[in-house]
């Protein structure tokens, strides 16, 4: 089937198979940053936006991207250098395994609440998790995002 979409600002044409996942199209267009872990959503680590919303790449079909608009970390971080700064900054990031996900999962946040308290994000982010930090450096990383300029 044909998809096309915006891609971190640019148009695709692509044609995929029609059980195609949104993470192996993602990837096989050289897109690594967005990865695949648990394969069932729960996670975050393949966290891309779909529109405005975070999705679940390894569980959304290729198809469903047709006509959208879909950033990946790599689009995002170029886009808004203030995100990865904050994540150097606060060393939000260990192994950098969950860091992609993490980072687009802020990234909405700051679309969908840009003054969201602590426990805001707490819960937005709980969608993303991370074997290494514990997560303090992270929520400190999102909550200077958002905070910042």
């Amino acid at each position: 089937m044909k998809v096309s979409f915006r891609l971190n600002g640019g148009q695709v044409d692509v044609d995929v198979r029609s059980d195609a996942l949104l993470v192996d199209l993602l990837r096989g267009l050289g897109l690594t940053g967005t990865k695949e872990t648990c394969g069932v959503g729960s996670c975050g680590v393949c966290t891309v936006l779909v529109g405005s919303d975070p999705v679940s790449s390894c569980l959304y079909l290729a198809g469903c991207a047709d006509s959208a608009d879909v950033w990946t970390v790599e689009g995002l971080t170029d886009l808004e250098p203030a995100l990865v700064d904050a994540f150097v900054q606060h060393e939000g990031m260990q192994c950098g395994m969950c860091t992609p996900g993490a980072e687009v999962a802020a990234y909405a946040l700051r679309g969908q609440m840009p003054s969201a308290e602590t426990d805001e994000v707490r819960t937005f982010m709980s969608g993303n998790l991370c074997r290494c930090t514990g997560y303090a450096s992270i929520l400190a990383a999102v909550k200077a995002y958002l905070d910042a300029p």
